[in-house]
């Protein structure tokens, strides 16, 4: 957590606000040129024009720092994937691995941090954040695919007799492992690549079939045989 001194005036506010900004982007930058444990709170500070002793007004240390900023960008990025499962159950079309593709372009942008922190001696906290709040975002569309059920095939959709909060867990947690690996290894594939690739593992689990005619198209091509 963030040990920001209480100012509840809005002028205290934005300037909290904006010295925050400023040593989050100080942080992305350094971290851009060299590793994140190779970055002092010094740096930090010079590179955001503010003092040591305002850099420890708001954050324990450089860790804390990145962990806030971290999961700041990753409430965004969880929006990108919320599209991914919100799709068209019936008819998926590009919008599912576009949104992908959108979510592991937002990794790749800072993939310095992202490698850093979902590492082998990363943060737990961070890990944590992202899979909760993608299995949140992963559930809800479940429950709103499940609203819609009597209008899909039976092929269609995540299975009927299954809590979503299961497969939104098991998809979360495989989505983290699968992110963690790409930036490892470099982000050898591209994002586009990565969407391309990941797309058939979700459609699989939520059993979704892009040849799956929308409702009444059955009867439609049974009276034109």
């Amino acid at each position: 957590m963030a040990t920001t001194r209480n100012n509840t005036s809005p002028t205290g506010d934005r300037r909290v606000r904006r010295t925050q900004a400023s040593l989050a982007r100080a942080l992305l930058e350094l971290v851009e040129e060299q590793d994140l444990s190779r970055v002092s709170v010094a740096d930090v500070a010079e590179r955001a024009g503010v003092s040591r002793s305002t850099f420890y007004d708001h954050y324990r240390d450089v860790h804390e720092l990145a962990e806030v900023a971290c999961t700041a960008m990753i409430d965004h990025m969880v929006e990108a994937l919320a599209d991914t499962t919100g799709i068209d159950l019936a008819d998926p079309g590009p919008s599912a691995t576009l949104a992908l593709e959108a979510f592991f372009a937002s990794l790749a942008e800072h993939a310095g941090l992202y490698r850093a922190l979902l590492g082998p001696q990363g943060s737990a906290r961070v890990a944590d954040h992202i899979r909760r709040r993608s299995a949140q975002a992963i559930e809800d569309r479940l429950r709103d695919a499940a609203a819609a059920l009597p209008g899909l095939p039976e092929h269609a959709g995540p299975p009927r007799d299954l809590p979503p909060e299961v497969p939104a867990a098991f998809t979360a947690g495989a989505l983290i492992g699968v992110a963690a690996d790409w930036l490892q290894r470099g982000c050898v594939h591209s994002p586009a690549e990565m969407a391309r690739l990941t797309w058939p593992l979700f459609s699989s689990l939520f059993r979704i079939d892009s040849h799956t005619p929308a409702p009444g198209s059955a009867r439609r091509h049974g009276r034109d045989r």
